[in-house]
């Protein structure tokens, strides 16, 4: 699936400004100096890597899936299509605004922006085990991802990345005597995890050091299950004094076995480990770009600390992606903790 770009809605309005810092830019475009491509180039670039927590998408049938999967898109906590494309009839606009971490950062700067999600995106050990599922819903893994990101020509400021979410089905291809017993499964797969990620992540700083501009990555901790199974569970009793509520709650068992409530304690424990896996992978590739004067690597624990226990924060058709409100939850939490990375790449957020 290709990357979904997007300009901020205020873009030349912002940089039309005299007080703009890229007032000479867009000068120098007006004037024929410079090709549009050369002025977006000069631009702050933001890019987010992820899985299906970072899309405005939710499972129903298998053919109305496939077509979200390939349509689905800026509308979510990073991007939010509140803001209409340039061009596009003003009448255009999706029935609730989350106010994205896009919309916040459209108050600080004009940006362009990259989406490299994909629904069931794994951290993974190579792009070409992909599933034949995985291949129909246009999916990239991380790796995939990555490769994504190094192509382009103009690489990133910041990069946020959320992603891990679907290494944590533990019960997925379980053997049925660990079922009971998972505890060394569980360090395997945090084990296998670890690796996977921090080979990718390097393969990401090593491309960053070679840049003549600063670079700040973000690694995100997985969601906050705990209490996002407690709204799971609302979800589930309301279903059950009325089935027309979450139409595709029970489907999720088809797609993510580990969310069956047999198997949620040990999820828990192992997005824990996960998140653990992270803050240390980080703090490693710290120690060897240290050097580095034009990377920030930095781990946040905002997404894996936000309160999901309310069952409004569920899509109301499958009980399992974020609602709209759950989207604003999940922005709100990601732009909490990105002023040191604003910062360091010289956008300087607002005082408050």
């Amino acid at each position: 699936m290709r990357s979904a770009r997007f300009l901020s809605a205020k873009l030349f309005e912002q940089i039309a400004d005299p007080t703009s810092r890229y007032n000479s830019d867009y000068l120098a475009y007006r004037k024929g100096e410079i090709t549009r491509a050369e002025l977006i180039a000069r631009l702050p670039h933001v890019a987010l890597l992820g899985d299906s927590v970072c899309m405005g998408i939710y499972i129903s049938s298998a053919w109305s899936t496939f077509w979200r999967a390939h349509t689905r898109r800026r509308r979510n906590w990073f991007l939010d299509a509140g803001s209409p494309r340039p061009g596009s009839p003003r009448r255009i606009r999706p029935v609730a605004d989350i106010r994205s971490v896009s919309k916040r950062l459209e108050e600080i700067t004009p940006f362009v922006a990259f989406e490299y999600t994909g629904i069931g995106a794994l951290v993974d050990h190579d792009e070409s085990g992909l599933s034949f599922f995985r291949r129909l819903l246009g999916t990239r893994n991380f790796s995939g991802q990555i490769s994504q990101v190094l192509r382009r020509r103009r690489f990133p400021d910041l990069i946020l990345i959320s992603i891990g979410h679907n290494n944590i089905d533990w019960a997925w291809r379980c053997p049925p005597d660990e079922l009971n017993a998972p505890e060394q499964r569980l360090k395997n797969q945090s084990q296998y995890f670890r690796q996977n990620y921090a080979r990718e992540l390097g393969r990401l700083l090593r491309s960053a050091r070679n840049q003549k501009h600063r670079v700040s990555v973000v690694v995100f901790g997985l969601i906050n299950f705990e209490s996002y199974f407690k709204g799971r569970e609302s979800a589930e009793r309301l279903r059950q004094s009325d089935r027309r509520l979450y139409p595709h709650l029970e489907t999720t068992y088809e797609y993510f076995i580990s969310f069956h409530p047999d198997y949620r304690r040990d999820l828990i424990r192992l997005a824990s480990m996960v998140n653990e896996d992270l803050r240390a992978t980080v703090e490693a590739l710290n120690s060897e770009i240290e050097d580095a004067g034009n990377i920030q690597l930095r781990y946040s624990h905002t997404l894996a600390t936000a309160d999901l226990s309310r069952a409004e924060l569920l899509h109301p058709i499958d009980g399992w992606h974020a609602s709209a409100e759950g989207h604003k939850v999940l922005a709100e939490a990601a732009f909490s903790d990105l002023g040191p990375s604003l910062e360091f790449v010289g956008i300087n957020p607002p005082s408050n």
